[in-house]
């Protein structure tokens, strides 16, 4: 029994590997066809009012029930002022309904938005 549990638990993280790997996210092939070089989460602004506007900006896409799960997963990065939004979504509305939504924050022309629609 004790070499059993052993064996089994030495194959755990190989089969969690194993499976991470056969799953890639399906939007990864979008994400790596950018063109143009986006803010990323690293580069968030550490100020107080990018930390903030970035808040307020994801407590509004959170709130918003009729957005998909792609839709909240969208990221929102701030850099003086500038709301950088990168992610891809399920329709032309999401993308702009989240657009619109950065924009009332943050304020027009304030907003990057590098959004894609999801293609089968």
């Amino acid at each position: 029994m004790k070499q059993s549990l052993r064996a089994v638990l030495l194959a755990v993280p190989f089969l969690a590997t194993s499976l991470a790997l056969a799953q890639a996210p399906d939007n990864s092939r979008t994400n790596a066809d950018a063109t143009n070089r986006a803010a990323s989460a690293d580069e968030q602004g550490n100020s107080k009012q990018d930390v903030d506007l970035t808040a307020r900006i994801r407590h509004s896409v959170m709130s918003d029930k009729n957005l998909s799960t792609y839709g909240h997963n969208v990221k929102i990065v701030s850099v003086n002022g500038t709301v950088t939004l990168n992610g891809v979504v399920q329709t032309a509305q999401e993308k702009s309904t989240i657009h619109r939504q950065a924009a009332a924050i943050a304020g027009e022309g304030k907003v990057v938005d590098n959004i894609k629609v999801k293609t089968e």
